[in-house]
């Protein structure tokens, strides 16, 4: 993306979110990644339970 790496992209959007929501804002920010992040996972493995189930009962 424009020659920028990940890391770049971070640091841009750490910035970003610093400069127009304020850094009293950043931590109710992480914790809401924090929380997607968990639903995510959990929905993540809860699909992956399901898929081995539908194996097993197809043998």
């Amino acid at each position: 993306m424009f020659g920028l790496g990940i890391n770049e992209v971070v640091i841009i959007g750490i910035v970003f979110l610093v400069l127009f929501y304020g850094a009293g804002k950043m931590t109710d920010i992480a914790k809401s990644v924090g929380r997607l992040t968990g639903e995510y996972k959990k929905g993540k493995m809860e699909v992956e339970k399901e898929i081995e189930k539908a194996k097993k009962d197809l043998k």
